[in-house]
């Protein structure tokens, strides 16, 4: 958590009719100009909401007339009959498109046309073939829709965003104007008990139901930094209009294959009010998956800090990521922002994966790993580091429901040398799970069922809550799954190690927090036994979202929160705190040495955060190290100089690459101090590495925090210092 910054910024559709199509006879036939055949899921057999994915806006007839000639437009999206539609087979792999408010309706070229711009309304169904579409899949329920008379595909005209915008037919271009979400109107509900915390949206719910819901938990997770509640807000594919103002320990997620299976009209945001004046350097322990926003007059805003993931959004306007006050983010992935991202008050910030429409703002450290539309690299002034291509990684696993309304876990597939999204171009790649292939954690559970559920070769969906270990969690099965929702809690009891992972390849560990217990643990988490040494490069274990916490909530004690043992793991946005603040907070009291320790080769880290050990934050033994994006704060409580002596140098490094590496690489690094309580302390340097040409650094930064005590270099003997007189020394390469 950093307390200072550069100052404020201002805040700127009878059912007898439909039949069901299979997926080959609703794709066979006419293709777009130049589009291959796809392998598809069948449309919905139910009522359905078809919203255009550039404007998040429903297919609609307009006035809710059932007319011959009535304009077939986009309409903000609203619940009414006069924005659902079914798809009956017309025969030859084509459906007729017909509107509920008359099941003669169906959505007809006008004039038989094959004009481009050919205007799209309302016409009683007699088989023409202006009548009949095909619907080509896009996959994440995304679809085209080609006119059988002209090979045309259904297009917002301009690829307006307007209200009451008369469709029409245009030559099919693979442009968001001509791709639509499909959903049906009623999901079934399932039946998986996701335990308490967990509340579940459909479309059908009234806005007003919704918002009671999201406003009660809200309220209740405002303020609530190291409270004991959880909370997991999802929504099934559709659209809402709703204002989702999201607090601590809640994560909201949409249920569907895409992120534009879901919108929401209005918001899904962070504010920083509860912390006067606007400072959103404690807005931790949250996060926002797999949704689509039109925001409330065009700007969304998440004004966050560490731990508080932003994944698989997309943003039909602008992101604000500062509340106008002091902020310390963040991390962003797999998401598209189709206006601008403002990094505002910002100090540092990691963008991977990501397609922005522009970027507007620096401080510190601001990294852009594998994105589009992001500034250059500019390294220190200002201070973007841009690395174009992401060299491996896999996007997090999510929770979805299937056509069927079924509960699945999707897992992204490995990609390498990649750059923006996955799912721009349709379904990501990867494996489905069914959730029958997963032990559902709830709270209550104990250690020795959550072990005998790993056993049996099961997955884990952690539902929200806080649960105690009496034994180490052990993932020994290969491709395993944890995934925690809402900020899913284990805590070690009596000294143990809260989860071990065997040496096995594609364990896929995600969405959870560890807090220390009061009792001691040599480790948190260890990922691979000591002397791990098998290749994991085609299938590595992969950790997403995982925090981990040493005191705050209350008295905590770990020595090393994750060792990482195994070869070619993939850190993608870790907190590893020692905390600075809150309960349980001293120099003898939460004590914690080392944050990570890296004894495996060829690992590589995405998003690390790590603050406030007391000797080094970070060690790294393996070769083939990779770092992109390091945040670190120093501790804060040493005593005096004495108390914090490395043998006979001042302080310990924030990331010590040791001496018997001789190959590593490390891009956009930050460590920064505030030593409150001696100010006369000093670190000698911030990273220490061996000078070897196959060690390399790239943009780094130290800064003396309002100039509470000194940093004097940055790198071994070079750059800096970081004090009371110059505040921040940044050092662009090393050696």
């Amino acid at each position: 958590m950093l307390r200072y910054a550069r100052p404020p910024i201002a805040r700127p559709w009878t059912a007898a009719l439909v039949a069901a199509a299979t997926a080959a006879s609703i794709l066979t036939g006419l293709q777009p100009a130049g589009a291959a055949a796809r392998a598809a899921a069948a449309l919905p057999t139910s009522w359905s909401t078809v919203v255009n994915t550039g404007s998040g806006k429903c297919l609609d007839a307009r006035a809710a007339a059932s007319v011959n000639g009535t304009a077939v437009q986009q309409y903000a999206c609203n619940n009414s009959t006069a924005q659902q539609w079914s798809f009956t087979a017309a025969g030859d792999g084509y459906v007729r498109i017909n509107n509920r408010n008359d099941a003669q309706q169906v959505v007809d070229v006008s004039d038989v046309s094959t004009a481009d711009n050919a205007a799209v309304h309302l016409w009683t169904y007699g088989g023409g073939n202006n009548q009949q579409w095909q619907a080509v899949d896009e996959g994440g329920g995304a679809y085209r829709f080609v006119n059988r008379h002209s090979g045309k595909c259904l297009d917002v005209p301009s690829a307006s965003t307007a209200d009451s915008v008369q469709l029409v037919q245009y030559t099919c271009n693979g442009s968001a104007a001509q791709r639509f979400q499909v959903a049906p109107v009623n999901t079934a509900p399932g039946d998986v008990d996701l335990g308490p915390n967990v509340a579940v949206f459909d479309p059908s719910m009234p806005s007003s139901t919704i918002q009671s819901r999201l406003n009660s938990i809200f309220q209740q997770q405002e303020t609530n930094q190291f409270g004991s509640q959880r909370q997991a807000v999802l929504f099934k594919p559709g659209t809402y209009n709703n204002d989702v103002n999201v607090g601590f320990y809640t994560q909201v997620l949409g249920l569907g294959q895409s992120p534009d299976s879901v919108t929401i009209n209005g918001a899904v945001h962070v504010e920083a009010d509860w912390f006067p004046p606007q400072n959103a350097t404690q807005n931790f322990w949250r996060g926002a998956e797999n949704l689509s926003v039109n925001p409330t007059g065009g700007t969304d805003r998440w004004a966050v800090s560490q731990a508080s993931a932003y994944r698989r959004m997309h943003v039909r306007g602008n992101l604000e990521l500062s509340d106008g006050g002091w902020s310390s983010g963040g991390f962003m992935a797999d998401s598209k922002i189709d206006g601008q991202v403002r990094s505002g008050t910002q100090q540092q910030w990691l963008t991977r994966n990501s397609q922005l429409g522009s970027w507007n703002g620096s401080n510190w450290n601001m990294v852009f790993v594998g994105s589009q539309g992001v500034p250059g690299n500019t390294f220190p002034n200002p201070p973007h580091t841009t690395v174009n291509q992401t060299p491996t990684v896999r996007e997090k696993p999510f929770l979805y429901v299937d056509a069927a309304g079924a509960y699945r876990v999707f897992v992204p597939a490995l990609r390498t040398n990649s750059s923006a999204t996955t799912w721009a171009g349709g379904n990501a790649a990867g494996s489905s799970l069914g959730i029958d292939q997963f032990h559902v954690v709830k709270p209550g559970a104990s250690a020795a069922q959550i072990n005998a559920a790993l056993a049996e070769g099961k997955n884990l969906l952690v539902t929200p809550g806080v649960y105690h270990l009496d034994q180490t969690l052990r993932v020994t099965r290969p491709d395993t799954v944890v995934l925690g929702l809402g900020l899913a809690t284990f805590i070690p009891d009596n000294g143990i190690t809260a989860m071990t992972v065997a040496d096995v390849d594609g364990v896929k560990v995600a969405g959870v927090l560890f807090d220390a217990g009061t009792t001691n643990s040599q480790t948190l988490v260890e990922i691979g036994p000591a002397g791990a040494a098998a290749g994991h490069a085609a299938n590595p274990t992969s950790l997403h979202d995982v925090y981990f916490r040493v005191g705050g909530a209350a008295v905590g004690k770990a020595t090393t929160s994750l060792v990482v043992n195994s070869d070619n793991v993939i850190g993608d946005h870790m907190w590893i705190w020692r905390g600075d603040h809150g309960s349980g907070i001293g120099w003898n009291t939460n004590t914690a040495d080392t944050g990570l320790v890296v004894n495996g080769d060829d690992v590589t880290m995405y998003g690390l955060f790590v603050e406030h050990y007391q000797k080094h934050q970070t060690i790294w033994n393996g070769n083939g190290g990779r770092t992109y994006f390091y945040q670190n704060e120093m501790p804060y409580d040493p005593p005096n100089q004495a108390a914090w002596m490395n043998g006979s140098t001042q302080g310990y490094a924030a990331y010590k690459v040791a001496n018997s590496v001789t190959s590593h690489q490390a891009y956009g690094l930050g460590s920064y101090c505030y030593f409150n309580v001696n100010p006369a302390v000093a670190a000698e340097h911030a990273f220490e590495v061996p000078n070897n040409s196959g060690v390399r650094f790239q943009n780094m930064v130290t800064v003396s925090l309002g100039g509470t005590g000194t940093i004097r270099h940055v790198i071994n003997d070079r750059g800096g210092p970081s004090n009371s007189a110059t505040n921040v020394a940044n050092l662009v390469s090393h050696p």
